[in-house]
């Protein structure tokens, strides 16, 4: 691919990647309530992993093609910007409520999913057998989520009529039929194969061409195109004062990223990952991970100050990714 292929591919790439999420999202939801699932289930699965597609469709289409460094960065990154980016401008827009499960049971399990992480990638490399157990980690969270949240009473019905509205009102193309609702999530699907190779690709060639390492491609331009949906779904939900969703959805879609991203492209093909990934990079992951969390722990909220903190940082990360040497 030249260089000027890659300069027009690659928003071409991030676009089939966040319009593919949009379709594989409306898809799957009407498809599981045409199946008879839960809004519950749906909330918790297919929307939460819809965010996350970019996220896992680009990771395996690194791996596949030797660029292990942009398949961990994007998941570095993108647990950054979730954070930091998004969380930082959804809380300057207006400060943000911290619904009490998310407390005590999402962000523990968030911080769990975070520092998982760093015995796999001491070695530099991501096995099956590490992808396995991280895929084995990511379904035991999942059923956690699922069994404490159904046990949940009055509390739950609210929560579940926000999810209904939200995604009537942010998805109302869904499709009607079933085999409509399986065709959305098959081009979905699609759009996302297409746009992860062109966006690796693109970014592997633009890259190299000035002379910055794949790592920080993957760190920056790659994370923060798939976490694109992150940032439409959690200011839309801050807009219609649904802080929990919003809140929820950035947690939710770390622990997605760090376990089911990286073992989805692991068991995939196992791939190298630069040492760097086991130093600075995944402490300033987890350093984020954990004053985001400490911020709600002691406020239960994230307040407007705190907004502005976390976004300042994250630009302050992303000129020092582009320092000499990094």
């Amino acid at each position: 691919m030249s260089l000027w292929w890659a300069i027009l591919l690659l928003p071409v790439g991030i676009c089939a990647l966040v319009k593919g999420a949009d379709w594989l999202v409306d898809g799957a939801v009407a498809a599981a309530e045409r199946l008879g699932m839960t809004p519950l289930v749906i909330g918790l699965t297919v929307v939460a992993m819809g965010t996350s597609a970019p996220e896992v469709a680009s990771s395996i289409a690194a791996a596949l093609t030797g660029s292990g460094d942009i398949a961990v960065g994007n998941v570095y990154g993108s647990n950054i910007a979730n954070l930091a980016l998004v969380g930082g401008l959804c809380a300057i827009f207006r400060p943000l409520i911290v619904h009490r499960a998310v407390i005590s049971r999402d962000i523990p399990l968030m911080l769990a999913a975070v520092f998982v992480l760093w015995p796999v990638m001491r070695n530099g490399t991501v096995s099956r057998f590490e992808a396995v157990l991280l895929l084995v980690c990511f379904t035991a969270i999942l059923a956690v989520m699922v069994s404490t949240e159904r046990r949940r009473t009055i509390a739950d019905r609210k929560v579940l009529a926000e999810v209904e509205a939200k995604i009537e009102k942010t998805a109302c193309h869904i499709p009607k039929s079933l085999g409509i609702s399986l065709f959305f999530v098959a081009v979905g699907l699609v759009c996302l194969s297409v746009g992860a190779h062109l966006t690796v690709q693109s970014a592997s060639v633009l890259g190299r061409a000035v002379g910055i390492s794949e790592a920080v491609i993957g760190l920056t331009v790659v994370a923060i195109g798939t976490s694109l949906p992150e940032l439409t779904a959690s200011l839309v939900a801050v807009i219609k004062g649904h802080d929990d969703l919003s809140v929820g959805n950035l947690v939710g879609s770390n622990i997605f990223n760090a376990l089911l991203v990286i073992g989805a492209a692991g068991l995939t093909k196992p791939f190298a990952a630069n040492a760097r990934f086991a130093g600075w990079d995944f402490w300033l992951m987890a350093g984020t991970s954990v004053v985001f969390a400490a911020v709600a722990f002691k406020f239960r909220r994230i307040p407007r100050p705190a907004g502005w903190v976390l976004l300042i940082g994250y630009c302050g990360y992303i000129a020092w990714l582009f320092l000499p040497g990094r």
